[in-house]
């Protein structure tokens, strides 16, 4: 799209009382941003929902300067500015009902990103909802598939941790400006985020994070991917939100069962019981979504054909014993390990596709 294109979406997109709706509406009938503009006010009305009012507004609009400086702004901070004209534009996003007219972004957005996944939950985590989140993402990341969350503390900040530890890509929607992360101690993680994927936001790149904007930014959140994971949810959570607008916009949902006395998990609990797809592991979602991405059956031979992996000692001493299905009790008194050392050697050996759990017993993979 051209720069002048860009400055008619961003002016329409200022233009109080247009919404989302009434804009694609008039896309639909105009064809491009400086079209609208250019229309008169009669036809400009006659769209649905517009009237004459927002129609004279259009019209009226004189704050150009302010525009271009949001422009210039944009450019030296090297931010893009994707518009839901743009062929750049997130594919899955463009199709959603209410789609942002404006997407500002610091990263880039790549062709393989629509098959991305949203991986979402808690603020407050348990360690059991850090270690599904950092195994779940992590797996999902080695497979070339793109996690997308929020940047919030708990839940988002580990998927997109887990991305990055495993060299995968990672997308966090903002409910605040670009250049104003939220929260605060994320910044270092928001930096890496633009190295390997991207942050993005619909809202100004200064502005500030306010409790409306967080609704706002979780259809994004799902409408950017093919699916959502809820991997630790209370009642009240914003994930659930998420999960509502990913069944709205016709994708996939799915929740990872917890303890039944535990608040973290009646969200995901609540999720399964009203039809969500229980994850127990990985391959629970990539049964799902293997039809949405042609090349993760040859991503996922590839993987099963790779050379073995170099184990630590004490990942070798717990994946030898594994011969034969143990729980974690079994486990402790072979090895001889504590408690917290062997919950990390085997959250490790999990993402390294070595071992897997069934039915509460550890084993190697087949």
């Amino acid at each position: 799209m051209n720069e002048e294109e860009k400055k008619f979406a961003l002016a329409l997109n200022e233009i109080q009382d247009v919404g989302i709706v009434s804009i694609k509406k008039l896309l639909s009938k105009f064809g491009s941003f400086r079209n609208i503009f250019n229309a008169d006010i009669d036809a400009i009305s006659s769209v649905e929902g517009v009237g004459i009012e927002r129609a004279r507004r259009i019209r009226n609009f004189n704050e150009w300067n302010k525009i271009e400086k949001l422009i210039e702004e944009c450019e030296k901070k090297d931010i893009r500015i994707y518009t839901l004209m743009d062929k750049d534009y997130p594919k899955n996003l463009r199709e959603i009902y209410d789609p942002p007219v404006v997407l500002f972004c610091r990263g880039e957005i790549i062709q393989e990103d629509k098959f991305g996944i949203a991986v979402v939950g808690s603020r407050k985590m348990t360690e059991y909802g850090r270690r599904v989140t950092e195994k779940i993402a992590a797996e999902l990341a080695l497979m070339g598939i793109c996690i997308v969350s929020g940047l919030a503390r708990g839940i988002d900040s580990t998927a997109h941790g887990a991305a990055l530890d495993r060299d995968g890509r990672t997308i966090a929607v903002l409910g605040s400006g670009v250049c104003n992360i939220y929260p605060p101690e994320n910044k270092r993680l928001a930096d890496r985020i633009i190295q390997r994927g991207a942050i993005i936001s619909e809202f100004h790149p200064y502005e500030p994070p306010k409790k409306e904007n967080f609704p706002r930014r979780n259809r994004i959140i799902s409408g950017m991917t093919i699916g959502t994971v809820v991997t630790e949810a209370t009642l009240n959570s914003g994930a659930l939100i998420t999960s509502s607008f990913a069944l709205e916009q016709g994708r996939e949902v799915f929740a990872v069962p917890g303890n039944i006395t535990s608040k973290n998990s009646e969200g995901t609990n609540y999720l399964i019981k009203k039809g969500a797809k229980l994850v127990s592991s990985v391959e629970d979602i990539l049964e799902e979504i293997m039809p949405f991405i042609p090349s993760l059956k040859d991503t996922i031979k590839e993987q099963e054909a790779a050379p073995a992996v170099i184990l630590k000692e004490d990942e070798k001493a717990v994946f030898d014993i594994l011969e034969e299905p143990l729980n974690l009790d079994e486990i402790l008194i072979k090895t001889g390990l504590n408690i917290s050392n062997l919950v990390d050697i085997i959250l490790k050996l999990e993402i390294k596709g070595l071992i897997i759990k069934r039915e509460g017993r550890y084993v190697r993979r087949n």
